[in-house]
């Protein structure tokens, strides 16, 4: 039975209550308050106390669940993080296991350059990949590396490759713009990108990115990663590296390139062919003042710099390299790899013998020419070529302008010579014993079926060949080759130094197979040296930067191709052509000068070879499309032109005589039609004594008389109809 509870019985303290059980009443629940309070009052009193109860546990209530979803918000950000970066670890690792192992990791070889400079080692042009030499960090402008980082990359020398607050400023100046105005790659990120991967924008890149950043900040210093990246990075129209874009835009060193300069190049790196002075000079500059301001916030320039920088005029780039010397960079890039034995691959220093001042004084002529009358004469291009008498090309014109067109005219194009041709026609019938005063008549003559005609269809009878050379007669130069044969005469003018495929028929005479312009002119140049050949040539040396000559021009000892003899009459022949000839308008005042004319068929090509004792220039005039021009002819603008660039070229000189030359007595054609002079037999001075012995000459063999298949005099020989029928 159980114990009836007592009022005072105590009631021990709990702090948690049973479920489902009457709440207990404690002994101060029934007690009255000594004030002698009623228990309504209690009552009154204990029902406020509950609601205030109530209500704090609401509150604690509420703190709770928002302490708890923030310690659940936290609890799953970090199992969300740990997801994450086991991903991102896994992705790398992914990544990184398709890379070459780090131990095989290297610096690719930049691409080499070459170096051209001319005879005097003035420079040219560089060529290659890049197209300018590599600069270390000392040599450049000091505006450049402080413009590349205060636009790229401000913080390079602070961080390890990858840099954290940049990329965060980055990305909060990305989302605030909505849109892409901030790259977060350093310069080392490009740098890795530019030498060992794709441009393609996927995540494997990225991640094989900054590890290739952080090798190169653990394998380079600072200044060697900034000047690898200067030296390599594109700069837009064909330029790599900062001495390239500095020659391309503004045609100096970037040794000394100016703050307006560097701020425009540190500018370009954002999108470089667009901003390309080139292209849209405004919008390059434009950029470059971002590029200033971005300067002065990074503490590199004062605001007085950037104000005197701002007053340089727009840089207006021209589309391409204009200047004439750049055909000759490019003749030299095709002739190199076989004079080396090889690709290129290391930089190399080409010397050349082009005279600066001569190739500026050829490029004027042909500019001036054709600025002039060009339109005029219905002729849009031409060429220029000068070779001194050993071959060594001093000057070459490509083309009127080399920005409008890169294709080279003077060395490439292969065109009818017409009767500049002619000279090596009147050389083999020298050779084969026929002088200046022999003679022949002046007619119509028809050789199977062909029918050669002068150009001002008259025919002047009883000639001598010096007049008939003078005045360029068709029909003279039909008999002489059928005199001498086809054969002998393609002999003749590939042993003078013709190289391209002649066709040995009667119309050679007229010059109707194609030639170069360049060996054209150096054919000539026999002539004037006394009979020795002159190979064309514009390599003198080829070096390494650490002076290792790699090919050196062997032209030194050239052969004999002609007797002197046969070089005076040509030459007695040649002076005709200037002094009484179609090349009047080629004559220079107190020199020797000899040449010839040509014109092609419907005046497609007109043009003037001459040479004095100094210099051989050819010049050509025409359309690349083979228009005719408006009856152009050999003897008018190329012979203005060949006089306009000589007279430059001997200004300041002492007037040298032709070797061995004498000039033509006066003649007149008997009524036996044989010039009343006679001959020239016995009438040239005698050679050199090595000539006569046969040893050696200017250090070189010195061949026999009957040289190059030419055979022995034969007199002044008539033309015989079984000659006329056998081609001989």
């Amino acid at each position: 039975m159980a114990r009836k509870k007592t009022t005072g019985e105590r009631i021990e303290p709990s702090f948690e209550e049973e479920r489902g059980a009457p709440k207990r009443r404690t002994v101060s629940d029934e007690r009255v308050t000594s004030g002698g309070q009623t228990r309504k009052r209690a009552k009154s009193t204990k029902k406020t106390a509950r609601g205030k109860t109530k209500k704090a546990r609401r509150n604690t209530g509420g703190r709770s669940r928002l302490v708890s979803f923030i310690r659940k918000g936290f609890y799953w950000a970090f199992v969300l993080g740990i997801w994450v970066a086991i991903g991102v670890t896994g992705i790398v690792a992914y990544y990184a296991a398709r890379m070459p192992n780090a131990s095989t990791w290297a610096i690719p070889d930049r691409p080499p350059n070459v170096r051209i400079v001319s005879v005097s080692g003035q420079l040219m042009a560089n060529r290659g990949v890049t197209g300018g030499e590599a600069l270390s960090l000392s040599q450049m402008s000091p505006y450049i590396p402080e413009a590349v980082m205060a636009i790229e990359d401000r913080r390079f020398y602070y961080h390890f490759g990858v840099d954290p607050i940049g990329l965060t400023r980055a990305v909060v100046t990305n989302v605030l713009s909505g849109h892409t105005i901030q790259g977060g790659s350093t310069i080392t990120q490009q740098l890795a990108k530019n030498l060992f991967l794709s441009p393609d924008r996927t995540i494997e890149r990225k991640v094989q990115e900054v590890l290739l950043a952080f090798w190169l900040e653990h394998k380079f210093t600072k200044d060697q990663i900034l000047s690898m990246y200067l030296n390599r990075v594109y700069f837009g129209s064909g330029a790599y590296g900062v001495e390239a874009a500095s020659r391309r835009y503004f045609n100096k060193s970037a040794r000394d390139v100016t703050l307006s300069e560097a701020a425009l190049l540190a500018g370009l790196l954002k999108a470089p062919s667009r901003l390309s002075p080139a292209r849209d000079p405004e919008a390059a500059e434009e950029r470059a003042q971002v590029v200033l301001g971005a300067m002065r916030d990074a503490g590199f320039v004062t605001d007085s710099e950037i104000t005197t920088a701002l007053t340089a005029p727009t840089v207006r780039a021209k589309s391409y390299w204009t200047g004439s010397e750049n055909y000759v960079a490019d003749y030299i890039m095709q002739k190199l790899p076989d004079l080396i034995g090889g690709e290129i691959k290391q930089d190399l220093v080409v010397d050349t013998t082009i005279d600066f001042g001569l190739q500026h004084d050829a490029e004027k002529a042909i500019r001036d020419e054709l600025s002039e009358k060009g339109e005029k004469s219905g002729v849009t291009e031409g060429a220029l070529v000068a070779i001194d008498g050993t071959g060594a090309i001093r000057a070459m014109i490509g083309g009127r302008n080399y920005a409008d067109s890169q294709y080279n005219r003077a060395a490439l194009a292969k065109r009818q010579p017409g009767s500049a041709f002619k000279p090596f026609v009147y050389a083999a019938a020298m050779e084969q014993g026929r002088t200046p005063l022999s003679v022949r008549n002046d007619a119509p003559v028809k050789i199977g079926k062909w029918t050669p005609e002068n150009y001002d269809n008259k025919y002047r009878g009883e000639v001598t060949l010096a007049t008939a050379l003078e005045k360029s007669l068709n029909t003279i130069a039909a008999q002489m080759v059928m005199e001498v044969g086809p054969k002998n005469v393609v002999k003749m003018a590939h042993r003078l130094g013709i190289e391209s495929p002649l066709k040995a028929n009667a119309s050679i005479a007229l010059g109707t197979s194609e030639v170069t312009l360049t060996e054209l002119t150096a054919a000539y140049a026999p002539f004037m040296n006394g009979g020795w050949k002159a190979t064309p040539h514009v390599i003198k040396r080829v070096s390494t930067l650490d002076g290792k000559v790699l090919f050196e021009n062997t032209y030194e000892n050239p052969p004999r191709v002609i007797r002197p003899e046969v070089a005076q009459m040509m030459n007695q022949m040649l002076v005709g052509v200037i002094d009484n000839g179609t090349g009047k308008r080629a004559k220079l005042d107190g020199w020797q000068a000899a040449g010839k004319s040509g014109t092609t068929q419907s005046y497609r090509d007109a043009l003037f070879v001459g040479y004095t004792a100094n210099l051989a220039a050819g010049v050509w005039f025409g359309n690349d499309d083979g228009t005719p021009m408006k009856r152009v002819t050999g003897g008018g603008l190329p012979a203005e032109t060949w006089h306009t660039f000589m007279a430059a070229a001997h200004k300041g000189l002492s007037p040298t005589p032709l070797p061995y030359y004498s000039p033509l007595p006066p003649v007149t054609v008997g009524s036996d039609g044989e010039a009343v002079a006679g001959n020239l037999e016995g009438g040239f001075p005698p050679p050199p004594m090595s000539e006569q012995t046969g040893s050696t000459a200017r250090n070189g063999p010195v061949p026999p008389a009957a040289i190059g298949g030419g055979g022995q005099p034969q007199g002044n020989k008539r033309t015989t109809l079984l000659d006329l029928i056998l081609g001989n």
